[in-house]
C-alpha cells in the first residue's frame, strides 16, 4: 500500500499567472475540477489500493491542492518547501502544520534556499534525480544528499512548460523511467543515460508530454495518468503495468495534473 497525502479542491482557482500554463482568462470550471478530482480519489482508492491522508483546503491558497508541492517526506522526516514564487509561499505553514501534527520531524531548508518538495525530487532507492533553474535551488541538493544519504543528480529544465520535474519525469516501481527527454539539458540527458539502460528508457511523444502524460502516479504496477495519452498507454501496457487514465483538464489550466495532486507518504 502506498499512502498519499492530497488535499480537495474547494478553493482551486487560477488566482494569478507564475508558470505558461495559468491564464487568469481561462477560468476553472469548480464543480468540474471538484468531480475530476473525487473521480481520481476514486481510482486511487478503489482501484490502486492507495490510502489517503487528506488536509484542509484554506481560503485563498487555491494551489494547496498540488500537494506535491508540500515538501519531501522520508521515513518519518519532512522537509517542508521553500516556495519561489511569493503567492505559493503561504502554503508552507500549512504544509508544514500537518507533517509536525502527524508526527513528522521538520528539517527545516534556510528561507532563501528554495526548493519545491517532491514536484522536482524524484528517483529510485539507490539514487535521486532534482530538477533545477526554474523552481529549485541547485544548491539545495547537496544538503538534502547530506541529510538522506542519497546521490542527487541534477537535471537542469529547459523549456519553461515543464517547470518541476515531475512534470516530464516519472520513475516507474519495475525500474523503467518514463519521460520527455526534450524538457531536460544535455547533460542531464546524458546523465540519465549513465545510469538507467536504454532498455528502461520510455520516451514519451511530444504531444502527450504536452497533456502531462509524465505528470503519473505509480503505485506497484498500477499506473494513473490524465487522459489524451494513448501512446504513453501502450508503452505502459508494454511493459506489464495496468493504466488508468482520468480527466484532469481543469487542473492542466494551473500546470498539473495527477501526480501534482499528490504526495508520496512512504
Amino acid at each position: 500500500m502506498s499512502r498519499l497525502l492530497v488535499c480537495p479542491p474547494d478553493y482551486f482557482d487560477i488566482a494569478y499567472e507564475i508558470n505558461p500554463w495559468m491564464h487568469r482568462a481561462n477560468a476553472v470550471n469548480r464543480e468540474r475540477a471538484v468531480q475530476q478530482w473525487h473521480r481520481l480519489m476514486q481510482v486511487l482508492e478503489e482501484d490502486v489500493g492507495a490510502v489517503l491522508e487528506r488536509m484542509k483546503p484554506v481560503p485563498g491558497l487555491p494551489d494547496l491542492v498540488f500537494t506535491a508541492n508540500a515538501g519531501l517526506v522520508v521515513g518519518r522526516q519532512a522537509v517542508p518547501s521553500r516556495f519561489r514564487y511569493p503567492e505559493r509561499q503561504k502554503e508552507e505553514a500549512y504544509f508544514e502544520d500537518w507533517f509536525r501534527l502527524h508526527g513528522y520531524e521538520i528539517l527545516t531548508l534556510e528561507r532563501d534556499l528554495y526548493f519545491e518538495g517532491a514536484g522536482d525530487l524524484l528517483g529510485f532507492s539507490e539514487f535521486w534525480f532534482g530538477g533545477d533553474r526554474q523552481r529549485t535551488d541547485i544548491q539545495a541538493f547537496p544538503l538534502l544528499s547530506e541529510w538522506f544519504h542519497r546521490e542527487i543528480i541534477p537535471l537542469e529544465l529547459v523549456d519553461n512548460r515543464f517547470y518541476h520535474l515531475d512534470t516530464c519525469f516519472c520513475p516507474l516501481s519495475g525500474g523503467e523511467l518514463l519521460y520527455y527527454p526534450s524538457a531536460i539539458d544535455r547533460y542531464g540527458q546524458e546523465a540519465i543515460a549513465d545510469r538507467i539502460d536504454l532498455g528502461r528508457r520510455l520516451v514519451v511523444p511530444e504531444r502527450e508530454a504536452l497533456a502531462f502524460a509524465c505528470n503519473a502516479v505509480c503505485v506497484g504496477k498500477h499506473v494513473v495518468l490524465p487522459s489524451g495519452c494513448p501512446d504513453t498507454e501502450a508503452l505502459l501496457v508494454s511493459r506489464g503495468y495496468l493504466t488508468h487514465s482520468i480527466a484532469l483538464d481543469e487542473f492542466l489550466k494551473s500546470g498539473g495534473s495527477a501526480k501534482c495532486l499528490t504526495l508520496a507518504l512512504d
